[in-house]
């Protein structure tokens, strides 16, 4: 890696420089079972419908204190409880009202990460809940089933409110998910799986401190707020929902045995038919859901040293962790197990995006900290689609860091790869894409519904360093000929990196 000239270059660029360091800690496998606890399932959040059908929704932001390793208590953050927070669930159609109270010592937001939501209810910078406050939003659910997830968004200290605990799952059905053949009991063989890697202190502090290039990289795997986990499974078959809420790291999950599982949802939802996998990669903020038969033995899911380096030269795939091995969770399944459905041919339709009728092209380059050589500016509208069209961005990352990229309010469709149609597993809709070195990622985007001449939606790199740290671009949804009337931000308070 070229560290001391890009060092040098950003630590002149970067509000309030932070230490890099170019190594990592490797990681660590242990032997299934050593120390092992049932994996925790978050629960569903509870909501009151109101006389116009609307349900409401609580979060509180607060500190709290979690057993993330047996025997040992960490402080951390969460939402409803220590650390983590409830699973909201809705339906496509359904009206749905959040008042989230900050319960923290310093500024946080709630953003709805995959979530199509207006503008002013994005939970992103600039719906910033000061300590003591109270934010509001509401929308009405308008898209297909999907496991979405909502996380803090505060300009310049993402990582640490997210590092510290702060996320968790946001379910939402329709008809097709409904009607479809899969595991859907929640808790029993529909399964949630957050998966960060943290690391601590001798006394089992969150570390935060010596972040590489990449940001914290944990040398310990933490599935729903526990090290060391298992799942015991009473059915044949399960559907996992995999969230990388990690920061930095990407992960290449599969199976000790190499065993077949399919893929049969990405971020925005079904995919068209199940796709059978012995690997799946995701980055920071990417979901995906499988379908893995264990009865009749022990499945240990894992994360493997990525195949192709993540498209990284050697020794910087070394440095940022992407040969690292870990176990994730181990799944005990019983003696006489419940009969599971057959798994279905196909799942969902998806209506291709036309990009030959695209109203706009972007392009977008992603190097250090920055995408088309500027760092994220509050104060600046980087452009503004007009409502009801599509558009295709080209997206490249120039840069030797692993990078990908995520946009707020629409789910996109990967149109090609360095001119190739794109493999299976990324043929549905998608909100997170990784962005391995030197390649080229076509994408089709449709802005629908939501105008606002004030608020913007974020676009920015999902490694979460890299965003605070001014990775990040805004734009406004206008009405045709509509003018962008933006916020002015006060930015003299706030800094990079937390």
């Amino acid at each position: 890696m070229n560290v001391v000239s890009r060092r040098a270059f950003l630590m002149g660029l970067a509000a309030t420089p932070i230490a890099l360091s170019a190594g990592c800690a490797a990681g660590q496998s242990s032997p299934a079972g050593t120390s092992s606890r049932p994996l925790p399932i978050p629960p569903l959040a509870t909501a009151t419908t109101d006389a116009a059908g609307t349900r409401h929704f609580t979060l509180t932001a607060g500190a709290g204190s979690s057993e993330i390793l047996a025997g040992k208590s960490t402080a951390t953050w969460g939402f409803n409880g220590s650390m983590l927070g409830p699973t909201i669930r809705a339906r496509r159609g359904e009206s749905v009202a959040f008042t989230i109270d900050n319960g923290l010592p310093e500024a946080t937001t709630v953003h709805w990460h995959g979530m199509h939501v207006p503008a002013r209810f994005d939970g992103g910078p600039h719906q910033t809940i000061e300590p003591g406050a109270r934010w509001e939003s509401a929308w009405t659910v308008n898209q297909p089933g999907a496991t979405l997830w909502y996380h803090p968004h505060p300009h310049g200290s993402t990582e640490k409110h997210v590092y510290r605990g702060l996320a968790g799952l946001f379910l939402v059905d329709d008809e097709v998910t409904d009607a479809v053949d899969l595991p859907k009991t929640y808790g029993v063989d529909d399964i949630p799986l957050i998966i960060q890697d943290k690391r601590f202190t001798a006394d089992g502090t969150l570390d935060e401190s010596d972040p590489t290039d990449i940001g914290l990289l944990g040398d310990t795997i933490v599935t729903n707020g526990i090290a060391g986990a298992h799942l015991p499974v009473s059915t044949e078959r399960v559907r996992l929902r995999i969230l990388n809420g990690s920061s930095g790291r990407m992960y290449n999950l599969g199976f000790a045995d190499d065993r077949e599982f399919h893929l049969v949802a990405s971020d925005g939802g079904l995919l068209a038919a199940p796709v059978p996998l012995t690997r799946v990669r995701l980055s920071p903020g990417e979901r995906a859901e499988i379908v893995v038969a264990v009865s009749g033995s022990n499945a240990l899911l894992r994360a493997l040293p990525h195949e192709d380096h993540a498209g990284l030269d050697r020794g910087d795939a070394a440095a940022f962790g992407v040969q690292d091995s870990f176990d994730i969770l181990e799944l005990r399944p019983s003696e006489n197990p419940t009969g599971s459905p057959a798994l279905p041919a196909s799942l969902a339709t998806i209506a291709p995006l036309d990009p030959t009728g695209a109203a706009v092209e972007r392009s977008f380059e992603l190097q250090w900290f920055m995408i088309n050589g500027a760092q994220m500016d509050m104060n600046r509208i980087d452009f503004s689609p007009t409502v009801d069209t599509t558009e295709v961005w080209t997206v490249r990352n120039v840069d030797n860091w692993p990078h990908n990229f995520h946009v707020h309010d629409v789910q996109f469709q990967i149109i090609d790869i360095d001119g190739s149609p794109p493999p299976p597993a990324l043929a549905g809709w998608k909100d997170t894409v990784y962005t391995p070195p030197g390649v080229r990622f076509r994408l089709a985007l449709r802005f629908t519904e939501y105008t606002d001449p004030t608020f913007p939606y974020m676009y920015h790199c999902h490694l979460l360093l890299h965003e605070d740290q001014g990775m990040m671009g805004q734009f406004l949804v206008l009405e045709p000929g509509q003018k962008p009337a933006p916020m002015a931000m006060d930015m003299s308070h706030q800094g990079h990196g937390g």
